[in-house]
């Protein structure tokens, strides 16, 4: 019955050639144990190649570039918030003054990006009606809200020079928020019944908080002179390590629902990633106190951290397309749970 599902080029993989086609074959049957005795029965033993050309999960309704330039925008701002508090404390104008314009700038662009995905700002208002500490999405509207006051507040007096005790006032708040921003993002996918996301739910928080310290790190790196960031170095280049290593586990540690990190398109934008955020992160070492080799490293770990959002998001979209990744992962669970049951029973 099921014997085509799997296979290569078959089965599940013609889920999007349209309707289904089914292979019949007739056996012939013998009653009575195979002697000879008893009626013959002629049975079709039927196999279908297809799910009927439809898809088991709905796609989100999410838009491309919205969603993953939202992504990476929150998360380069949330780590440069971080960074331009650590600058202050530490006495870094040129690093706290950067940091804290990419926050303010980020933080509003991210919000732009938002609305524009949701299709009117009111709805975006809305989602402030209510909060509920089950739904990611919902505490992740209350960290986006104060931190983008917060923070682009902070740039404005930054800008204008006014008010020097508000804002550092102001970049403690935002440095406060800024890492659950750069995090929650990770959480907010994994929480969907969208296959390839769920399935990484431990590691998409860690994916996405290290490639925020890489591109906050970059994106400092680039318009900072080099004896100010030392910071912005040590941050890009942890961030593009842990980055690294998490999404070896993502692309590795779960199966057939791995397999749209590394095929097609989402295949092609995390190979790009993990390219551009090794060099970036190789270069920084090795290069990163030259303002040539700061720059060309800066560049790479932000082109890094936004494909990686890119490959993530096509990755998660791939994976709704085809039942396979919902309906193979169901029957492993089954048959782990029987075997399970089967082993606890004769003991």
């Amino acid at each position: 019955m099921t014997g085509g599902i799997t296979s290569p080029d078959a089965g599940w993989r013609q889920a999007d050639r349209g309707p289904s086609t089914q292979h019949s074959t007739k056996k012939r049957r013998k009653r009575g144990g195979g002697r000879g005795r008893g009626e013959v029965a002629m049975v079709d033993d039927v196999e279908f190649t297809s799910y009927y050309g439809r898809q088991i999960v709905k796609t989100p309704v999410w838009k491309s570039p919205d969603v993953p330039l939202y992504l990476f925008l929150g998360g380069a701002a949330g780590s440069s918030s971080i960074l331009a508090a650590i600058a202050d404390l530490t006495d870094r104008p040129k690093l706290t003054r950067v940091g804290r314009y990419t926050a303010g700038v980020g933080s509003m662009l991210s919000v732009v990006a938002l609305v524009h995905d949701l299709g009117r700002p009111e709805r975006f208002l809305h989602m402030l009606r209510v909060f509920k500490l089950t739904s990611p999405l919902s505490v992740g509207t209350y960290i986006l809200s104060p931190f983008s006051a917060a923070a682009g507040a902070t740039a404005a007096v930054e800008l204008l020079g006014w008010f020097p005790r508000l804002k550092r006032f102001g970049g403690v708040v935002s440095a406060i928020f800024g890492g659950p921003l750069a995090t929650y993002t990770g959480v907010l996918l994994a929480n969907t019944a969208v296959p390839s996301w769920h399935a990484a739910y431990k590691q998409l928080p860690y994916v996405f908080g290290g490639s925020a310290m890489a591109a906050g790190g970059g994106i400092s790196m680039i318009f900072v002179p080099v004896d100010e960031a030392g910071p912005a170095r040590k941050m890009a280049v942890a961030g593009a390590a842990i980055e690294l290593a998490v999404v070896h586990k993502v692309e590795h540690d779960h199966g057939i629902l791995s397999e749209p990190f590394h095929e097609g398109r989402p295949g092609k934008l995390m190979q790009a990633a993990k390219t551009a955020t090794a060099a970036g992160a190789g270069l920084t070492v090795l290069a990163g106190r030259t303002r040539i080799g700061a720059i060309a490293s800066g560049t790479l770990l932000a082109a890094g951290s936004l494909l990686t959002r890119f490959g993530v998001f096509e990755a998660g979209i791939a994976s709704t397309k085809d039942p396979k990744y919902v309906v193979v992962p169901q029957r492993e669970r089954l048959e782990a749970g029987t075997n399970e049951h089967a082993s606890t029973v004769t003991r």
